[in-house]
């Protein structure tokens, strides 16, 4: 029975592998060959998910050949460069302001200086690419001026930050100093430095920022204040540009009862083709002072010592070549002085508080000069708003000189061109034009018109002009008016 049972398996799996030989030998020998290399990929797919998983997880795994490029050799190493920012509190400078700051910003400065750079700006100067010196919005104690070590150098900017000199900074210093010591100075030792977003505290000890023999400078957005000597000082060089900024010797708002004892100068321009354009000045004894040539002040608002305090708003100390523009500004309580004016313009600008403009008379001249479009309201105590001081002499030399078309309000209204009428009945008309005429006996050129009453006509001519009184007369008695425009600038 048992073997009977055996023999019917084994007949049964003979049968078996039959039935498969017959039905694989009806398939193709490529069709078999196509399944198996399917097979093979989706195993090596699988290995591969299986790897890499390992290998993401295991931080200690070594990357496989062929998922990683080889390493690069030696010569083909790229080195990114770092940025050129220079951070102060990295060299040791306290944000704080409690411990004294100064080597470190020095050291920071002198290493941007010394900073990779890429050709030249002006000859001699080296451009650092506008390395930047990061101030990092902190407080720094500073006890000597920041005074850049090596000069040629361009295209670097300091900003963001508070610089304040200490109770022992030299009074003759300044905070931030763009100058040299060096005997073998360059024709300019700077170019396209920007100094900016910086409040400096000079503790009534020296002044602010010295700019000497450079070009294309940049003092933006920066509050300048407790300076002794000068807020900033622009000397030879061109095109220091001061904008955005505020200036004062004392922090007010006006009206201070200290501001009789207001002293120093907030802007000194000696040099020429500078521009301060949207600058306030709120406290010093002279606003700007000038003595550099072809300067243009626009939007600047003074006020700081009072005229009658005896303070300038701005002060033009260039006798003979003063080639400055003064517009749309503002100047409040506290007014201009010209020496020897040649080529000025001021215009557009506001006058407050029976502020004014003088001409100062150092050797007599006044030529070009354009007073123009101007406002002035004073408070009803007879000021003229032109003036001349002739304390060294009178002014002789008047060419090309227009003061008019301002308009007034409580002040005395002074101009180059006056006009009026005259009536009366008998053979003479005198008109003084002396209130509103700025030079003594000076009327270079005379427009009259003779109105006799009824139908009479008679003959009349202009017989005079001097002391500023023009006098007209006919040859027989007539009622009549005379209108009369007298001209000093033509």
């Amino acid at each position: 029975m048992g073997e009977r049972t055996w023999a019917s398996s084994l007949l049964s799996l003979i049968m078996v592998f039959a039935c498969l030989s017959h039905v694989l030998g009806e398939k193709s020998l490529a069709d078999v060959h196509s399944h198996d290399h399917q097979i093979r990929k989706i195993q090596a797919f699988k290995a591969s998910l299986v790897r890499r998983d390992s290998i993401s997880n295991s931080p200690s795994a070594s990357p496989s050949p062929s998922s990683f490029s080889p390493s690069p050799t030696p010569s083909a190493v790229t080195v990114t460069p770092s940025p050129r920012v220079y951070h102060v509190t990295s060299y040791g400078a306290d944000p704080t302001g409690k411990l004294d700051s100064t080597q470190a910003i020095l050291q920071a400065i002198s290493d941007a200086l010394e900073g990779p750079s890429d050709g030249f700006l002006m000859k001699g100067i080296s451009n650092l690419g506008g390395a930047q010196i990061n101030l990092e919005g902190g407080n720094y104690l500073i006890s000597q001026p920041l005074q850049f070590p090596i000069a040629g150098r361009g295209n670097l900017m300091i900003h963001g930050g508070t610089l304040k000199a200490s109770d022992d900074f030299p009074t003759d210093g300044y905070l931030l100093d763009l100058s040299t010591s060096s005997s073998n100075a360059l024709e300019y030792l700077f170019e396209f430095i920007t100094l900016r977003d910086i409040l400096l505290d000079s503790n009534f000890r020296g002044g602010g920022i010295q700019v000497i023999n450079s070009l294309r400078t940049s003092i933006d957005n920066c509050y300048i204040t407790h300076f002794t000597t000068n807020g900033i000082l622009a000397k030879g060089g061109h095109e220091t540009y001061i904008r955005n900024s505020f200036l004062g010797q004392h922090i007010t708002a006006g009206g201070d009862q200290k501001e009789r004892s207001f002293s120093g100068t907030a802007i000194n321009l000696m040099g020429n083709d500078n521009s301060v354009v949207d600058v306030v000045i709120f406290s010093a004894e002279i606003g700007i002072i000038v003595s550099g040539q072809a300067n243009l002040l626009s939007g600047v608002h003074c006020y700081n010592k009072a005229t009658g305090f005896g303070g300038t708003g701005i002060y033009l100390k260039l006798p003979g070549l003063t080639q400055t523009r003064i517009v749309d500004s503002y100047m409040d309580y506290t007014g201009i002085v010209a020496e020897d004016p040649v080529q000025l313009q001021i215009s557009n600008s506001f006058f407050l508080g029976d502020a004014f403009v003088k001409l100062k008379s150092i050797n007599g001249v006044v030529n070009g000069v354009n007073i123009v479009d101007n406002m002035f309201s004073g408070s009803n105590k007879g000021i003229d708003i032109v003036q001349l001081d002739q304390s060294n002499g009178p002014f002789k030399t008047i060419d090309q000189v227009v003061v008019d078309r301002n308009n007034v309000r409580g002040m005395n209204l002074k101009a180059t061109t006056g006009s009026g009428v005259v009536q009366g009945n008998g053979t003479s008309w005198t008109l003084d034009l002396n209130p509103i005429l700025i030079f003594p006996n000076l009327i270079k050129n005379v427009q009259y018109t003779f109105f006799p009453s009824g139908d009479s006509f008679v003959n009349h001519a202009l017989r005079n002009v001097s002391n500023n009184r023009v006098l007209i007369e006919s040859d027989v008695q007539v009622p009549a008016s005379v209108f009369v425009m007298a001209d000093q600038g033509k």
